[in-house]
């Protein structure tokens, strides 16, 4: 699908195996195929950007094997340079794969043509081919200057010597300069100009590195040392940790759902910086334990999390997990420190700041900064994804606010997580519902009003919304053939549900919409496109813990295809008759037995071939015949269902 529909969420709990690190599994592919011998990789993250990288290794010359079943590879190593010399490779919005193999290709004496997407050429990598410039390589950008596409030619390097980069935009230059320069076979001195941002990949880097052999010496992040007649030596077996980065959506869950969630593969032994989430975490309030391989946080005792101003220099990633975090602290918050956000998949500071807003908050943009003032209450939006996987995880928070969501391309997180919703779904509960569907007259209203009293929950009565749009279009003048105007009214009907009361504005007119004339007018404009989607939002913004009982006649199939429990309400048209028959007469309104029982059989065929949504139980749905059944009795039958699946105490 093009989107993905989140439904409101009550809490978080549970545990998450992680899976492995994206900037852990492209790193560790480029040195076990650039060292001697054999790598076994163990936990290799299976996800869009490594499978660039797995495609341009094989590519290159280099052998490697999938273990079937597993997420276990064999790299059998090239002992230095890539053996194939002509070669064009497509990297996707892989930037993990695309800036090493840049730095590794240019010293492998081949003509090499790299591109990407669109976005992928819309990312600098100026600041590392000028770099490797400096030591001979032979670099042209196809496209404008400083950005991919670029061609590789075969060039004379020139080993040693000192070699100056930038370390304010990317810290991937830096990291792609050192896997690489080991091919010179000499010692180079890496220089980085500027502030060195995200200091813990190039820690990531150099742990690696070390791992296969190559030991680089620093002197504090701005001065590298890479050794002369260093190679790359596998060192057997390696173990991909869990994605730091991809941690941070589940611990942010557990505190702001309530918790504990607990998630496995990143821990206290961990190599990667993003676990430094966990203390910002417990900086903005949030309970965290942490074990050498597991990370777990649960709410504050308030239950809202501390308004904040950090530096995050030192988490890029994670900190877009604080930015959606924001909403539900009890102040304005201010992220600092983030300019790497303008050049990664996307504008992340420019993105974060337009998606923040759908949801109600107020937003300060600046270059390298983002402020954040939570709204009193969520709003319902859709968001946009910018085909960058992060966006889509950080917004799935946005849920557990009460809120549905709707995230477009929910596909984007096959670049790194490609089952993080099912993950995510097997942390959270939803909002329980109930959904009683049924013909006119069946007695859903009755039932529903007392189900949902019973336990507490809201109550919807979704036909008084459309008898609600009928008497506000007779009120107003507006015909009910007039789809336009209905839809404009239904958009904005001042409706409320009072102690079993119906409101349209502050006026009681809990009698008025069950006249005869609304009634008929209800089965009209429920039948018009226009006014179901008018109102197919607002249906759903009922749902609200600590649950909703929603009756009507689609709200099984259409409005909660998801409700834990649905029940099909009816009864024969003669009893249904009676029982509107006897409502009638109590009230002192004129009624006839024989015209009500001829207008439900009209409006139950006009309901059950209707184009948008039929009237029919669905597969899923219990049926429920009170024919000769008293309003105690469906009750007691619908808090039994309600109880029996653990929905509510017994």
């Amino acid at each position: 699908m093009d989107y993905l529909d989140l439904p409101p969420l009550l809490e978080a709990r549970g545990t998450v195996r992680l899976p492995g690190s994206k900037s852990i599994s492209n790193r560790v592919l480029l040195l076990a195929a650039l060292s001697e011998g054999e790598t076994h990789i163990r936990d290799l993250l299976a996800s869009d950007d490594v499978e660039r990288m797995l495609d341009a290794l094989r590519i290159l010359g280099v052998d490697w094997v999938h273990e079937a079943g597993t997420n276990d590879y064999r790299v059998h190593g090239v002992g230095g340079a890539f053996p194939v010399k002509d070669a064009e490779l497509f990297l996707g919005n892989a930037g993990t794969a695309f800036r090493p193999l840049t730095a590794a290709l240019a010293l492998s004496g081949g003509r090499y043509h790299l591109s990407g997407v669109a976005r992928m050429h819309e990312r600098p990598i100026g600041d590392l081919v000028d770099a490797l410039r400096q030591i001979g390589a032979d670099i042209d950008y196809l496209g404008n200057d400083g950005f991919p596409p670029l061609q590789l030619r075969p060039a004379d390097i020139r080993g040693g010597g000192v070699v100056r980069v930038r370390g304010d935009v990317s810290s991937q230059f830096l990291t792609a300069l050192l896997m690489a320069l080991p091919l010179t076979g000499e010692e180079v001195v890496i220089e980085v100009v500027g502030e060195l941002i995200s200091r813990p990949y190039i820690a990531i880097t150099l742990d690696l590195m070390a791992r296969f052999g190559v030991s680089v010496t620093h002197q504090d992040w701005e001065r590298f040392v890479v050794p002369g007649n260093a190679r790359y030596r596998s060192p057997g077996t390696v173990y991909v940790e869990g994605d730091a980065s991809s941690a941070s959506y589940f611990l942010a869950a557990g505190a702001i759902g309530g918790g504990p969630v607990r998630v496995e593969g990143v821990g206290s032994s961990s190599i990667q910086g993003d676990v430094r989430f966990a203390e910002a975490l417990q900086q903005i309030g949030a309970h965290v334990a942490m074990g050498d391989n597991w990370i777990e946080a649960s709410a504050p005792v308030s239950g809202r999390l501390h308004a904040f101003d950090l530096d995050l220099n030192h988490i890029p990633d994670a900190a877009m997990t604080l930015a959606v975090a924001a909403l539900f602290a009890d102040g304005p918050c201010r992220l600092r420190n983030i300019a790497s956000w303008r050049v990664k998949e996307t504008d992340r500071i420019a993105a974060m700041a337009t998606e923040l807003r759908k949801v109600g908050a107020v937003v300060e943009e600046g270059a390298d900064y983002l402020c954040v003032t939570p709204p009193a209450h969520l709003q319902p939006a859709t968001i946009d994804t910018y085909d960058d996987h992060r966006m889509a995880m950080c917004f799935s928070l946005v849920s557990l606010g009460e809120c549905r969501v709707r995230i477009n391309d929910p596909k984007c997180v096959n670049k790194t997580f490609p089952g993080y919703f099912e993950a995510f779904a097997g942390v959270v509960r939803p909002v329980p519902v109930v959904a009683i569907d049924g013909p006119s007259a069946s007695g859903k209203g009755t039932v529903g009003a007392r189900v949902a009293e019973a336990l507490g929950w809201q109550h919807l009565d979704s036909g008084s919304l459309y008898r609600l749009t009928a008497l506000s279009a007779i009120q107003k003048g507006v015909e009910l053939d007039d789809e336009a105007a209905l839809a404009a009214l239904a958009s904005a009907l001042p409706a409320r549900f009072v102690g079993g009361n119906v409101l349209l504005g502050e006026v009681d007119v809990s009698d008025e919409i069950r006249e005869e004339v609304c009634s008929v007018g209800a089965s009209r404009v429920a039948v018009l496109p226009a006014v179901r989607a008018a109102l197919f939002g607002r249906q759903r913004d009922f749902r609200k813990g600590p649950g909703l009982v929603a009756e009507g006649r689609d709200m099984g199939s259409a409005i909660f295809p998801d409700a834990e429990v649905k029940v099909f309400l009816t009864a024969s048209a003669e009893a249904r008759a009676e029982r509107r028959y006897k409502q009638l007469i109590e009230k002192g309104l004129p009624a006839k037995l024989e015209s009500l029982m001829q207008d439900l059989r009209e409006r139950d065929a006009r309901d059950a071939a209707r184009a948008v949504a039929p009237l029919q139980q669905q597969p899923d749905a219990v049926l429920l015949d009170t024919t000769s059944m008293d309003v105690d009795a469906a009750v007691a039958f619908v808090l039994d269902l309600v109880r029996g699946r653990g929905l509510a105490p017994g």
